[in-house]
């Protein structure tokens, strides 16, 4: 067993615990079940799930067993939000996004194979087995009768949230039905840590007392709670957002191309933290990273290997081989033509672009479309950059200031790269209707 509390101290990921001492005993007797909920508020995972998704596949390669909970039931309700009450989403819509972040969640860890099984397998469960089993008035005479409203009205979310709008019923109750999926899985699986992010500690300690409530000399041992640090940007702005929206994980939302981008773009005084926090390389070859960043910034060699290294993990090795083609190819330093479809329209939406309809015949010219997609600021210095001999279309040199499109220009038919000089590249996508 290799001591995982001295590994999340040292990537700034420990934030509150329980016992800590009680916690390193535990964990350096284990393995110890652990386990971190996940509730289907959207049809898919985001990256800001990533921190608790690793820290449990942390936990596996350390020896322990990690149980994933996808909220069937908790997802019905919502975890209470600071400012404005929950829009609820029907049953069939959650059921068909517990099955989504299911199969997202089964790609992080490692689940027993058919026929065999270890100690360390994941878990994977959905906590509307029991929840939704549980009557109304099993609710309140069981877990209802554990909890002090006193307390309750003292916690931050509620009292925000009293000071404002208010808060439903439904919403106020969430945290009984969070500390019950602790309790159930402390006596189905003999589960003896939760771990969530920072703002979770609440619900977590919650649990922790109703497990020695209803299970008195509780049979599996003591039962633990540990957080870790909420991520933010260095700029203020949420981690996990960008001008476009969230970063999912899903390619159908977020495409691995953006996905890609969003951690090669990533800040240099953020990606020492991002590589601490998401990335299962050793100490040493993190820190050597980070003396690459502040010794040749320009070069963004930690910002790459992060990026290669996640959307490897998401969304394949294929799938990210295709992203740095697809990145080469629009610098000038790779074969457009061999990119697919699909790869280059996520590139190019990612990139400043205009879109063109009709037919292309005698089509537009190329000093408007520079104009267009922004890389220049007028078509006289689209004309002058021309002359200039900076201006690319394919990859290839224009000479000619009066230029146009033809057919036999478009990529998979569909699309036009184009380049100033070595840095500034803009697309256009013809718009079949």
């Amino acid at each position: 067993m290799t001591d995982i509390i001295d590994e999340l101290e040292w990537r700034g990921l420990l934030a509150q615990t329980t016992d800590l001492d009680e916690l390193r005993k535990a964990l350096a007797d284990g393995p110890v079940t652990v386990y971190c909920g996940f509730d289907p508020t959207a049809g898919s995972l985001h990256v800001g799930h990533l921190t608790q998704i690793l820290s449990l596949a942390r936990f596996q390669r350390a020896g322990h067993r990690p149980i994933a909970l996808v909220g069937g039931g908790t997802g019905l309700i919502g975890d209470p939000k600071p400012s404005a009450e929950r829009a609820l989403n029907s049953v069939e819509t959650v059921e068909e996004w517990v099955g989504t972040l299911g199969r997202q969640l089964s790609a992080f860890l490692r689940f027993a194979p058919e026929g065999a099984g270890a100690a360390t397998d994941a878990l994977m469960v959905d906590n509307g087995e029991w929840l939704r089993a549980m009557s109304a008035v099993d609710l309140l005479r069981d877990v209802g009768k554990h909890f002090s409203v006193n307390q309750m009205l003292a916690r931050e979310t509620v009292r925000s949230r009293l000071d404002g709008e208010g808060m439903s019923y439904t919403e106020f109750s969430y945290v009984l039905l969070q500390s019950y999926d602790y309790v159930e899985l402390y006596r189905r699986h003999g589960t003896t840590l939760q771990i969530g992010g920072s703002d979770q500690w609440g619900n977590i300690t919650a649990g922790l007392d109703l497990i020695r409530r209803m299970e008195g000399n509780e049979p599996h041992g003591p039962a633990h709670g540990l957080t870790t640090n909420l991520l933010t940007k260095a700029d203020g702005s949420k981690f996990g957002k960008t001008e476009s929206g969230t970063v999912w994980l899903d390619p159908g939302l977020t495409s691995p191309y953006a996905f890609y981008q969003f951690w090669f773009n990533a800040d240099d005084r953020d990606v020492a933290r991002y590589l601490r926090v998401f990335s299962s390389r050793s100490r040493e070859e993190i820190e050597d990273l980070e003396h690459h960043t502040e010794e040749r910034p320009a070069a963004r060699a930690a910002q790459r290997a992060l990026a290669e290294e996640l959307t490897t993990l998401v969304h394949g090795e294929e799938e990210c081989r295709k992203v740095i083609d697809a990145s080469r190819a629009l610098f000038g330093q790779g074969d457009l033509a061999a990119l697919d479809a699909r790869t280059l329209g996520a590139a190019l939406a990612e990139v400043p672009h205009t879109t063109a309809t009709g037919p292309v015949e005698d089509g537009p010219a190329v000093v408007d479309l520079l104009a267009e997609t922004g890389l220049v600021p007028s078509k006289s210095g689209a004309r002058r950059t021309i002359q200039e001999g900076g201006a690319y279309l394919n990859n290839t040199k224009v000479a000619d200031i009066d230029a146009r499109i033809g057919p036999d220009d478009l990529l998979h038919g569909r699309y036009l790269v184009l380049r100033r000089g070595k840095r500034s590249v803009g697309g256009v996508i013809l718009d079949r209707g």
